[in-house]
């Protein structure tokens, strides 16, 4: 058990300056990766904005006391909101490579299924946080898991497998570690295996079986489907052990690898970082996760637990599906990579998540004896 005094000293401090220190390489290494591979600076000048923005809204959200996300009209009129959105692209959304994912006015796009996932964690936080004591009932799959299946179903249909993949394990890895009889999960799992077993057998057509092995298997067909990651492969390993230098990668700089400064800037980085380049930014990508886990660690009701618990499994599999999507090892599913890849959406997401992880910690302190009283009986 942390004491108050110390818990106290912890939380007074508001910003995380050592998280921050974290993240400030990882950000300067998507700058650098931009500003390298193209005389075209544009990407390089636009994600600068987008930092600067970001960073603006963690410290005004890191002054927030937060503790009114606890209500349940709050959370519902979000949810309902970005639901809302949701279907809305559907009718106004801008295609871009197939999906319907975009509102885009102007020279301004957003994607609402960045923020969904942030809703659909804080979601899951107020629901397991009230139902602890009664938790291993098997209803509370059902009901988290339809608040994690609504926006997945939206997002999957647009289609952005991308995303519902994500709120998919962030339900997954949440209802983990809410306490959730993993008896009960596995019930759950096997009928889903199931289903898609009787699917695949008597219900899919020959052609969405091959879509499915080809997003499986995206290296099985390197002429097609799977050359994107086919060159994302080549230029992961075209780095070594010292990488080829800053501005000297070939597949990036001679278009051979796509996508180079959203879904696979990962691999243009390690083509000019090399392996040495990468174990560092693994190293700092998990000292990011480590620091969402220790603030969340620190939470003062479940609530804020659950929520930063979340939260770092939302990062987690962003890192881990992105990085193993560019060796080659996952199925292409467009995910960015947090704080490296282009764009201003998912950026200002991610920075928003943890200036509400910070504003939960600055006012821990001040947290009402009652909150968890309220808690412990669930109501």
């Amino acid at each position: 058990m942390i004491s108050s005094k110390k818990r106290s000293g912890k939380i007074s401090s508001g910003i995380d300056w050592l998280l921050v220190s974290f993240m400030i390489p990882v950000l300067g290494a998507g700058l650098i990766t931009m500003k390298s591979f193209t005389e075209d600076t544009s990407f390089f000048s636009h994600q600068l904005i987008w930092i600067a923005i970001s960073f603006g809204f963690l410290f005004l959200f890191s002054f927030i006391d937060f503790r009114f996300l606890k209500r349940t009209d709050i959370l519902v009129s979000l949810f309902a909101i970005f639901s809302g959105l949701l279907m809305m692209l559907f009718v106004f959304g801008h295609i871009s490579k197939g999906a319907q994912s975009w509102f885009s006015i102007g020279g301004f796009s957003f994607q609402p299924s960045d923020m969904m996932k942030l809703v659909v964690i804080l979601m899951l936080s107020k629901y397991f946080s009230r139902r602890h004591i009664e938790i291993g009932n098997f209803k509370h799959i059902f009901i988290s898991g339809l608040y994690a299946f609504i926006p997945f179903l939206l997002v999957f249909l647009q289609p952005d497998f991308g995303s519902a993949i994500i709120i998919f394990f962030i339900w997954f890895g949440m209802t983990l570690v809410s306490g959730i009889s993993k008896r009960h999960l596995l019930v759950v799992m096997s009928v889903m295996l199931v289903s898609f077993i009787f699917l695949w057998g008597f219900a899919f057509k020959q052609y969405q079986k091959e879509r499915v092995i080809n997003f499986i298997q995206p290296l099985s067909n390197i002429h097609g489907t799977g050359y994107n990651v086919y060159q994302s492969t080549i230029a992961v390993g075209s780095g070594q052990i010292f990488g080829k230098g800053v501005g000297f990668g070939t597949q990036s700089r001679l278009n051979f690898l796509p996508e180079y400064q959203t879904d696979f800037i990962f691999a243009a980085f390690s083509e000019e970082w090399g392996f040495v380049g990468v174990m560092i930014l693994f190293v700092l990508l998990g000292l990011i996760v480590w620091r969402i886990l220790h603030i969340a660690l620190l939470g003062t009701t479940n609530f804020e637990i659950l929520y930063g618990l979340g939260l770092a499994i939302y990062f987690m599999t962003h890192f881990i599906i992105n990085i193993g999507m560019n060796m080659g090892i996952m199925p292409v599913t467009g995910i960015t990579l947090p704080f490296m890849s282009y764009g201003g959406s998912h950026l200002l997401t991610e920075f928003v998540a943890l200036g509400i992880l910070m504003g939960m910690n600055r006012y821990g302190r001040v947290a009402h004896r009652d909150d968890m009283h309220h808690e412990f009986l669930g109501i």
